[in-house]
């Protein structure tokens, strides 16, 4: 508790010619800012002085009262006269940063930027089609055959929950926003002869809320190749390729188990990379391995004769720890400042 104070002439005097040096003090918007909560705000010394009226005997209040009053008043104009010459002096300066010559020849201006993911998932679909692979797409609204069935996901597979999944009404429709781009791979198996090497880039829906790691709307890249002969070094081969050309000459990749549905066996794949924020380090990047046998039945293909590899991996997650970015947010809010400083290549 601050200690009682009494009402004098002198602590008056003392109280203002204080706020009055610090008005003068001032020399921008934000120091007199800090001067009136300092000097005139409810814990200052005048507003202390005027608290302690109550306690003033009622014969002395209107004197006191006066006193206080004046000092208070005379505080205020100044801080009032202050602000108005320093909100003249920012806007005179303002004018003077942001004047335009209205004679100079116009030079033609950047109305706007490609967005660093467009630039992305073009940039992977190049290296792809470097290797003679095919770019494929297919439709966001999916029927659930298509999303979870022909990938060998059960009926009561987790991923099918309405926790995870956007499903269309009416639910008997059967309709769902694709939870990756696999249900393109499948399509493309169904649709093209053998063999098939096909990379499916897109954008991709979850019910994930929106947070610095998180997007309920974010974009894959998925790939599956199928072909007589083809083994987990093809796949890893690949990998490392796609790898040191997303990294630099010095990245690498691991594989460590795991399980998905629509592979067997599956790895979760880690990518070295040595340009990191912070120093090389291992990131995990994606999700591989060798297409499950009912995969391809459900596509007509004959396991026997034909074997195959697929992997996936997010392009926000890899624009984010390939340019050490922070926050996932940044790339779905719009700014056209965001997308401008990565220029046309990222």
């Amino acid at each position: 508790m601050p200690e009682p104070i009494e009402i004098t002439e002198s602590a008056v005097r003392q109280a203002v010619e204080a706020a009055l040096a610090a008005v003068d003090a001032a020399a921008d918007v934000a120091e007199l800012k800090a001067a009136r909560t300092a000097h005139a705000a409810e814990h200052s010394q005048l507003a202390r002085l005027n608290a302690a009226l109550r306690d003033v005997p009622a014969d002395q209040k209107a004197a006191f009262g006066k006193l206080v009053g004046q000092a208070r008043g005379e505080v205020n104009r100044a801080f009032a006269a202050k602000e108005t010459v320093l909100a003249e002096a920012e806007n005179a300066r303002r004018l003077a940063e942001e004047a335009v010559d209205v004679t100079e020849v116009a030079l033609p201006g950047r109305v706007g930027a490609r967005h660093p993911l467009s630039l992305l998932q073009e940039r992977i679909a190049d290296i792809f089609v470097g290797m003679g692979w095919e770019v494929a797409e297919g439709p966001e609204l999916e029927s659930e055959w298509f999303n979870f069935d022909a990938l060998n996901f059960d009926a009561d597979h987790p991923a099918r929950a309405l926790q995870d999944t956007f499903f269309v009404e009416p639910p008997e429709a059967h309709l769902v926003l694709r939870t990756h781009t696999s249900p393109v791979q499948v399509r493309a198996l169904l649709s093209r002869e053998l063999p098939v090497y096909v990379v499916a880039p897109g954008r991709v829906y979850r019910t994930d809320e929106l947070d610095s790691t998180h997007t309920p709307v974010f974009s894959q890249v998925e790939g599956i190749a199928v072909d007589k002969g083809l083994t987990m070094a093809h796949l890893r081969g690949t990998l490392e390729h796609f790898a040191r050309a997303m990294f630099g000459e010095e990245a690498k990749i691991r594989l460590r188990p795991n399980y998905f549905p629509f592979t067997e066996p599956s790895a979760e794949m880690d990518v070295w990379h040595p340009g990191a924020k912070g120093g090389p380090q291992w990131i995990e990047w994606g999700g591989c391995g060798m297409v499950n046998r009912n995969v391809l039945r459900s596509a007509g293909i004959d396991p026997d004769v034909y074997t195959g590899f697929a992997f996936g991996m997010g392009i926000e997650r890899t624009l984010q720890f390939r340019n050490g970015l922070n926050d996932m947010r940044d790339m779905v809010e719009g700014d056209v400042r965001f997308s401008q400083q990565f220029g046309m290549v990222v």
